[in-house]
């Protein structure tokens, strides 16, 4: 899970980021609010913590951004503004919980794992067997079988691709977020290299791989599955 932390405080900045990443999350994070757009325009996250008073682009500013594209990712607004109103303010701009200064650590550990927890399961997580037309995958064994009977045995990589993409069927999901996702933050193979396990999708699962059914590109974006 990937959160980005948006904290202009160092202190508090370096110690949630410790605290989160001990809790098993890879977390980004930057103390400046145009920063953080740039962050979410070309990454993925499950979560964003965002604190309201920060350079150059607020809080509640990303937060209203966000809501015009995403309406999904979870947000957490972290901040030392207590007055009811400017709760309120957070809430209506798409916020779906708010923590004040100086906040227990424990308590947002614990709502960071709630919104994580209700995020995936609004999404629906795929179960180890999956099945789609006349397809079947099991994802824990990465074994396969086609629409024409045949077992095929996935790759590691391959069965996180199509695991990615069948989490987000009807979605188009960017090259981006594939690579951070599937290959991690710190490692971008070439972009032919999804390509290339795209065309192998189509040759596994599609009846006519040249006019797909399940798995479609978007020029210029990534990539979207249908079932």
């Amino acid at each position: 899970m990937r959160i980005l932390l948006v904290e202009d405080e160092v202190g508090i900045r370096d110690t949630v980021k410790l605290n989160l990443e001990l809790e098993g999350y890879e977390v980004v994070a930057t103390g400046n609010g145009r920063k953080a757009l740039e962050y979410i325009q070309h990454q993925h996250f499950d979560l964003l913590l965002l604190d309201v008073m920060l350079p150059d682009v607020d809080g509640f500013t990303i937060t209203e951004q966000v809501r015009l594209t995403n309406t999904e990712v979870p947000i957490l607004i972290l901040t030392a503004k207590d007055m009811a109103q400017d709760k309120v303010t957070g809430l209506k701009k798409g916020a779906d919980d708010y923590l004040t200064k100086p906040y227990n650590l424990e308590e947002l550990l614990l709502r960071v794992s709630n919104l994580v927890r209700r995020s995936q399961r609004v999404k629906g997580e795929v179960s180890d067997l999956y099945e789609f037309g006349e397809n079947k995958v099991n994802f824990s064994t990465f074994e396969a079988t086609t629409w024409e009977g045949q077992s095929v045995v996935l790759t590691k990589k391959e069965s996180m691709l199509l695991k990615l993409l069948v989490e987000r069927k009807n979605e188009v999901v960017s090259r981006n977020q594939i690579l951070q996702a599937v290959w991690g933050y710190d490692v971008f193979p070439s972009t032919r290299t999804i390509d290339n396990f795209i065309l192998a999708f189509r040759k596994y699962f599609e009846r006519d791989p040249k006019q797909p059914e399940f798995f479609h590109s978007i020029r210029g974006v990534g990539y979207k599955f249908t079932n």
